[in-house]
């Protein structure tokens, strides 16, 4: 285990699906122990590529009461149907929600297609102030943003949650993991959390496979902490934990070689 900062501890597991295990037993152990304090958790899970394998151990985490778990969608395209492939509402339900055993106590999702982005955001703000998020599930993107925040990030705003405009590599990103035809396909505006409100979780799980990543990791964990970097204000986050696998972990000079073990097929869950 590597320090890059006091909260922030980066862990290299030797490949994507040891990562996504490791991320979604410390997810599931946080959750199950504000269960045991307080009666019920609450979580930030976020979508994407890089979230798969977390995602299916997640569902599949034993000795969890869902029915006192709530979650809250961390972004969502604008004017984008729910049937559509790309939809992250259709991702959540079809990869994690559907295959939970019995109904959670509450799934908050960004509605995409409301005729009022701005109302939306206000409407989803209020429910997470009413809440205290245990820990937040998230990625990094292949430019460092954090949710749909690309650089320059706004690292001030109160909102909890922000009509965004994508920039050209966040959009080029999602072509290239395959989700849109064109680039012309992939939409211009999203609903994003704001960075302030993902610092106000308790814990943060960030799971980031992938050579493509590997540029922002770096970046994010080795430069300066800046908004044209958004992910590098995750240094400044208390109880932070940064799951990589070597190909992400390439270009850190701290961290590179595998520190937790692979996955053996039979803990790989449902």
């Amino acid at each position: 285990m590597s320090f890059i900062s006091e909260g922030c501890r980066v862990e290299c597991a030797p490949d994507a699906a040891a990562a996504g295990l490791r991320a979604a037993e410390l997810g599931a152990s946080m959750m199950r122990a504000a269960v045991a304090q307080r009666g019920w958790a609450s979580v930030i899970l976020a979508t994407g590529a890089s979230q798969a394998s977390m995602l299916h151990a997640l569902a599949a985490a034993p000795g969890l009461a869902w029915e006192k778990v709530t979650f809250f969608h961390l972004d969502e395209y604008l004017g984008l149907p729910v049937t559509h492939p790309a939809s992250f509402r259709r991702y959540l339900w079809e990869r994690f929600q559907a295959r939970l055993p019995v109904p959670v106590r509450g799934f908050h999702y960004l509605d995409g297609e409301a005729a009022d982005p701005a109302a939306e955001c206000a409407r989803m703000g209020r429910l997470i102030s009413e809440e205290q998020i245990d820990v937040a599930m998230i990625g990094i993107g292949e430019n460092a943003h954090l949710a749909f925040n690309d650089p320059p990030a706004d690292f001030t705003t109160e909102e909890p949650y922000l009509v965004v405009e994508l920039d050209d590599a966040c959009r080029r990103q999602q072509l290239g993991e395959g989700w849109f035809p064109t680039l012309e396909a992939v939409p211009r505006k999203a609903l994003s959390m704001s960075i302030r409100q993902l610092l106000k979780s308790r814990a943060l799980v960030v799971t980031v496979p992938d050579q493509r990543k590997a540029i922002a990791v770096r970046d994010s964990l080795e430069g300066p902490i800046s908004p044209l970097v958004p992910a590098s204000i995750l240094r400044q986050h208390g109880c932070c934990h940064v799951i990589l696998d070597p190909a992400s972990a390439a270009l850190c000079t701290s961290l590179t070689q595998p520190t937790i073990p692979a996955v053996r097929p039979e803990t790989t869950g449902g």
